[in-house]
């Protein structure tokens, strides 16, 4: 989820929630794991719409995230998604209707400074999401070596200035907070760069994504939620950047991929089916109103695809 100084304010505000309901209304009554619960917008908006029609079961690595849930009447578990049918299968007794992801940290999240997401505000280099993370982005900032640091910022932030990034941090350590972090990034970029937005952005994102492993677990969590959803069911996944996204997109594309027979065979040869339906061909972004009303949604993109064969 987006990085915003205003997300303390819109953190209730679920992304793309009108295009969630419609996708799930077709194959309700049933059960919808909201795999990504954080605030509980989407669980509260689906419980508001759908009432007794709709039993869901909210996933989260964050502790905070399960107490909320259990606050709201939802079937809580604590768990990375990257586990989700271990999680998943001991609570409930039928597949379920609708899997959903909302990827990223949540903006509740963001307004702790103790958790170290923002580089708004000043807090300690955490940036977990829950305890089961095996680093913190301090290991990474003042102990990795310029070369791992800069791939890093690289491949998970997309940061055309990773190396640059890297050798200030490295002659800047030890680094102590966020906020020192995010000047020293400040510092090393040039004027024209500093004005195109905050020139934070790409670097806590990549660290983000590192301490939490985030691309395996979106991977490991969207291939288990097509084989745990019910034939007929649909899996949901909301992204915030290009990486998710792709990651998303790939798995979709394959699921629906039928016969892979070359086009001059008359009859089918390999036998393969198609598992999945693509219910968006192009990933479904927020409307001008929605952004806004709720400027986390700006980066946003939903695909999603149902099951048509186990």
């Amino acid at each position: 989820m987006d990085q915003d100084s205003d997300a303390s304010k819109e953190y209730h505000q679920p992304v793309l929630a009108d295009e969630v309901v419609d996708l799930v209304a077709p194959v309700l009554p049933g059960v919808v794991v909201d795999a990504t619960f954080g605030g509980g917008g989407h669980s509260r908006r689906l419980l508001e719409e759908f009432g007794g029609d709709v039993t869901i079961v909210g996933i989260d690595r964050d502790p905070a995230a399960v107490k909320n849930a259990h606050e709201i009447g939802v079937v809580a578990i604590q768990g990375n998604f990257a586990d989700l049918v271990e999680l998943v299968e001991p609570v409930i007794d039928e597949a379920p209707a609708v899997v959903l992801f909302d990827f990223g940290v949540s903006s509740h999240q963001l307004d702790e400074p103790s958790r170290g997401f923002s580089y708004h505000q000043d807090g300690p280099l955490d940036m977990r999401m829950g305890p089961d993370a095996a680093r913190t982005a301090d290991e990474i900032v003042n102990h990795w070596d310029e070369g791992d640091l800069a791939q890093i910022l690289r491949k998970y932030g997309e940061e055309p200035m990773a190396g640059r990034i890297a050798r200030a941090i490295v002659k800047a350590r030890p680094i102590d907070s966020t906020q020192r972090l995010s000047t020293v990034i400040a510092d090393a970029m040039p004027a024209a760069r500093r004005r195109a937005g905050h020139p934070a952005r790409r670097t806590f994102q990549a660290l983000r994504i590192a301490v939490n492993n985030e691309l395996k677990a979106i991977a490991e969590g969207v291939d288990q939620a097509v084989e745990l959803v019910e034939v007929g069911g649909r899996v949901i996944a909301i992204s915030y950047h290009s990486l998710e996204d792709r990651i998303v997109k790939r798995r979709f594309a394959a699921g629906a991929k039928g016969c892979t027979c070359p086009p001059e065979l008359p009859v089918c040869g390999c036998g393969n089916t198609a598992q999945l339906r693509l219910l968006t061909r192009k990933p479904t972004r927020p409307t001008a109103r929605e952004v806004e009303r709720n400027r986390r949604a700006r980066s946003a993109s939903l695909r999603a695809a149902e099951k048509v064969a186990a």
